[in-house]
């Protein structure tokens, strides 16, 4: 069994019945979502929210239950994966491209786990691209703000198109290298017109779930 799919697996644990769960977007989610699958088969209980039409399309096609958010008051567990997590347990999320409905499930969440490999587990934030969602209009304006910035952006493409997420917005991404303060940089784009959301993660995550060589770390907020 891979890091992954050991992290994700650990993460059922904290999954009780009658729970509106929000399930993630990413390789590490897909396991996570696989095996859920099998315990709903054998009769167990959940309704869910999903933050992608990925992880709709695959969690309705196991037979999970997936709810709109709009018909719900609130999310009791969230459990997703991450690109990079520092020791505070802030983190980069976002490089599949679901960062704005991750953001938005994360905080209409009770908690909030992340399912990681041990090789996501970083001093400093900022080697992983900061994926940044901005609206098409305008879009080489805000590729010259961030240039002048020293963020060294770059739009995301798939293949030969411009990548678009699932609310049709562009993401670009920015090369840091290093972040020294992630809650003052969140700021700090957030207010540039035309960006949507960043996706740094700050204060949201309650726990991390590590996967190892054959184990697993559960890594709580202080």
């Amino acid at each position: 069994m891979n890091k992954k799919q050991l992290a994700a697996e650990k993460s059922i644990e904290f999954i009780k019945e009658e729970m509106i769960l929000g399930i993630g977007t990413g390789s590490t989610v897909f396991f996570l979502v696989n095996k859920l699958a099998e315990k709903v088969k054998n009769g167990f209980d959940i309704k869910c929210v999903s933050t992608s039409k990925k992880t709709t399309e695959l969690a309705k096609s196991l037979g999970i239950n997936i709810l709109d958010l709009n018909k719900i008051d609130h999310i009791d567990l969230t459990i997703d994966g991450a690109d990079e997590v520092d020791k505070n347990l802030n983190g980069i999320k976002g490089g599949g491209g679901a960062l704005l409905f991750e953001k938005i499930a994360a905080t209409a969440s009770k908690k909030n786990i992340w399912i990681i490999d041990s090789t996501k587990l970083v001093k400093k934030l900022g080697k992983f691209p900061l994926p940044v969602e901005v609206v098409p209009y305008g879009y080489n304006h805000l590729l010259k703000n961030f240039d002048s910035l020293g963020f060294k952006p770059k739009l995301r493409m798939l293949e030969k198109e411009k990548y678009l997420t699932d609310s049709g917005n562009f993401i670009i991404d920015l090369n840091l290298s290093e972040i020294n303060d992630s809650v003052k940089l969140e700021k700090q784009i957030k207010v540039i017109p035309g960006v949507v959301e960043v996706g740094l993660f700050n204060n949201l995550a309650d726990i991390v779930i590590v996967g190892k060589n054959n184990s697993t770390e559960i890594i709580k907020r202080v």
